[in-house]
């Protein structure tokens, strides 16, 4: 059975950092790409990063970018989203997805909001 458990998200003040955890099992976790994608009450899906752990491919938004940092831990089926400088505006739930890592060789490389798992996702609310 494939898993994407999300962990870490929670409530920090403005300019406040918090590291989000997605354990992954049931697939090859080097074979794809793990994605952040972030929702808004009310609003559509937004993609954050992807790291793609078989080429070391990162990406990231550009909204998010210099602020999180997207990570991975082979050994133990993990990723990791570390946020820093946190905007009342990244106030949403948050989502860890996988996508074949097809999708991520070559010149190509997937950013949209499409994948084949999900997890059940963690809520960051930034607010003093």
């Amino acid at each position: 059975e494939v898993q994407l458990v999300e962990s870490g998200g929670g409530l920090v003040q403005p300019g406040g950092s918090l590291r989000l955890s997605c354990a992954a099992s049931g697939f090859s976790f080097v074979d794809y790409g793990l994605s952040w994608v972030r929702q808004v009450p009310g609003k559509g899906l937004e993609w954050m990063a992807t790291i793609y752990s078989y080429t070391s491919n990162i990406k990231y938004a550009d909204s998010v970018k210099g602020r999180f940092t997207i990570s991975a831990d082979n050994a133990n089926n993990t990723v990791y989203l570390q946020m820093s400088s946190l905007e009342p505006e990244d106030t949403a739930v948050y989502y860890c997805a996988a996508k074949p890592g097809i999708f991520y060789m070559g010149d190509y490389f997937y950013t949209g909001s499409d994948y084949d798992y999900w997890g059940q996702g963690t809520q960051v609310t930034v607010s003093s």
